[in-house]
């Protein structure tokens, strides 16, 4: 199986492309807003899980400075090294995220077929899990921050779920506004949130001013290995929640560039988690056995004095919607890159801003993430419950970047072995380690994110198996066009006007040209065969978006190029041709359209379930007269049966 998209560019070594634009202070702002909201909540529940978590851990000076260390060094190797400072260089023309990377290896190895296959189904299957933790993280982020109101009343408790449930709708409810004027506000909010958490921290070290070097010692992570390596393993499964949204600066580079985004992680981000971590230590370190008992089944909040825990719950929770806010935005993305690299059928697209083409919103995703996120919120009851399942599908994630980033070692950037092997031998001992401590948590919720993911994994994989076997089956039904326009030429009749026949092959005759000819008899004045590829960068240059070929008799090949991330419009590119004649006029030009019906049969190809499977997902693609934005009234559909 391959990217069913086609790449012309090159790209062999680390450019440091970007399509941020602004000064360097909004941009870190901007990125401080959207980029760390998902990693910036994590000290809601991740200290408490390690804890109080469905495996205790007694709030005692080994386990505390053991699991601070674990912290910090989980933040410097896999956050700061190998995302900021490493993965972050292989950019795709200043895009980041699996499938971005996934394209720029699919282009980079092209004809190494040993990379390929292998590569394409570990990109896909990380964008699977991608979508598992695009459910998971509104429901655990939320609902986490609410419960914060319990550390104020007790008798909140039973508003917990209602209340976050009514949040998460409204959330869900308004992304079809566009979040730019909601975006303007998340710089400030996360930024006072940062601070808030450095301020609670510091407030608590003064008490127990031990854990610094506590912190910083990689002994203390030793030494609880050392005494009691089962234990310290199983934590590891709650550890990992204080990274989650480590992916998430990758991703989103695209949006601020690299240097907005590592500046703000190294200058105000990290240092505020880890005085936060530091303060709930030392917190449960003064306090005495029974109060840290009581206290650690939720150390954030308890942080603040009585009088500040409400305001703080309320920025908790605006943070966490943040954070949210952030990945279901990632969530229309990576399916508007899916799309376009193939495997996901042509959905509903929607542009939020007239000025911003990345800001986009796609209502099939939208209401089917909230309907999951409130099925996962009534199911697990408590965030802590969901944190069980949490942790599965980003140190899947993050696993299968470590294999992606020794493809780029290699293959890409030709890093010698002595260079490569120790850093790739590092991240993979850490993540396949998170990765086996939270595959304990399968009974617990786990299953979730690796239900969904295999589910989704499905559902890709059939579309793009699907989609190459049908195209190949047309193929071998297709008539030459120059053996097509000398004969129907002289025949055919001639009627004023342009036609544009839609086709998914550069070669040969389109089917609803055919079935045009047999029925109507008549051919155009002006007749254009145009082909849409979507090549594996983000962007294309326009000196290179259209490439025409004339073949006689009024015929013309046009191919049309966009990038992963770019908006398809066919009409206006089409008035932008200058070298087919006179220029192509909406009101004198047809589009004419073929709609398949696949018959699913036992020929050599894939199962009859997935075919099966692929037809219904045909059937139920966007049309694609909105797809490519053409005109309502002047589109011609023609049917045709596909055997596969």
């Amino acid at each position: 199986m391959t990217v069913t998209a086609t790449g012309t560019a090159e790209i062999d070594t680390p450019t440091n492309d970007t399509h941020a634009h602004g000064s360097l202070a909004k941009l870190i702002l901007g990125a401080t807003g959207i980029v760390f909201g998902d990693i910036g909540t994590s000290p809601i529940y991740a200290f408490r899980e390690t804890f109080a978590g469905h495996h205790v851990l007694a709030p005692d000076a080994l386990h505390v400075y053991g699991i601070l260390s674990l912290i910090f060094w989980s933040m410097m190797i896999v956050v700061t090294l190998k995302y900021v400072s490493i993965i972050m260089l292989a950019d795709n023309k200043g895009e980041g995220g699996s499938l971005a990377l996934l394209a720029l290896i699919n282009r980079s190895t092209t004809g190494k077929r040993r990379w390929t296959a292998g590569i394409v189904m570990l990109g896909v299957f990380a964008t699977a899990l991608f979508y598992g933790d695009s459910m998971i993280t509104p429901a655990i982020s939320v609902l986490s921050a609410v419960e914060g109101l319990t550390t104020v009343n007790p008798d909140f408790q039973r508003w917990v779920i209602p209340l976050a449930v009514t949040i998460l709708v409204g959330l869900f409810a308004i992304q079809k506004r566009g979040t730019a004027r909601v975006g303007m506000l998340f710089g400030p909010v996360m930024l006072a949130y940062f601070a808030t958490l450095a301020v609670l921290g510091v407030m608590h070290i003064l008490d127990h001013p031990q854990v610094i070097a506590a912190m910083f010692n990689p002994l203390n992570a030793a030494k609880f290995f050392y005494l009691e390596p089962g234990r310290a393993f199983i934590a590891m499964g709650s550890v990992v929640l204080a990274i989650t949204g480590a992916e998430a600066l990758y991703a989103d580079m695209g949006h601020f560039g690299r240097r907005p985004i590592k500046y703000s992680w190294l200058m105000l981000v990290m240092p505020a988690l880890l005085l936060n971590y530091m303060g709930q230590g030392a917190m449960l370190l003064a306090q005495t056995p029974e109060m840290a008992a009581a206290t650690v089944k939720n150390p954030f909040f308890f942080l603040a004095p009585d009088g500040l825990r409400l305001p703080l719950v309320i920025l908790a929770t605006m943070a966490t919607i943040i954070a949210s806010q952030a990945v279901i935005s990632g969530a229309f993305s990576v399916t508007q890159q899916a799309i376009q690299l193939g495997f996901i059928p042509r959905l509903r697209i929607l542009h939020t801003s007239e000025t911003a083409a990345g800001q986009i919103y796609i209502p099939l995703i939208n209401w089917a993430l909230l309907a999951m996120v409130i099925l996962l919120v009534v199911m697990f009851q408590s965030s802590s419950n969901l944190a069980a399942a949490y942790g599965i599908a980003v140190t899947g994630a993050m696993a299968i970047d470590t294999v992606l980033l020794a493809v780029v070692f290699f293959s890409l950037w030709k890093w010698p072995a002595w260079k490569a092997i120790p850093l790739i031998a590092l991240f993979a001992l850490i993540d396949f380690a998170y990765f086996g401590a939270n595959l304990l948590k399968v009974p617990d919720g786990g299953w979730f994110p690796l239900l969904v993911g295999a589910i989704i994994f499905t559902f890709l994989t059939t579309w793009a198996a699907g989609r190459k076997l049908m195209l190949d089956r047309m193929k071998e039904a297709s008539l030459p066009i120059d053996v097509f326009v000398k004969s129907a030429s002289s025949s055919a009749a001639r009627v004023p006007g342009t036609a544009v026949f839609m086709t998914s092959s550069a070669q040969g005759v389109p089917h609803a040209l055919l079935h045009n000819l047999k029925h109507n008899k008549v051919l155009h004045e002006r007749v254009f065969l145009l082909t849409v590829k979507i090549e594996d960068v983000p962007y294309v240059a326009e000196d290179k978006r259209i490439e025409t070929k004339e073949h006689g008799s009024g015929f013309y090949r046009i191919i049309i190029r966009y990038g992963f991330m770019e908006e398809i419009n066919v009409p206006r590119e089409l008035a932008a041709i200058e070298d087919c004649g006179t220029t192509c006029r909406m009101i004198d030009t047809s589009f004419f359209l073929s709609r398949q019906t696949l018959i699913a049969s036992p020929k050599p190809g894939m199962a009859i379930w997935r075919e099966r499977l692929f037809s219904w997902m045909l059937r139920n693609a966007e049309s694609a007269m909105e797809f490519f934005k053409l005109p309502t009234n002047r589109v011609v559909e023609l049917g045709s049966q596909v055997e596969i």
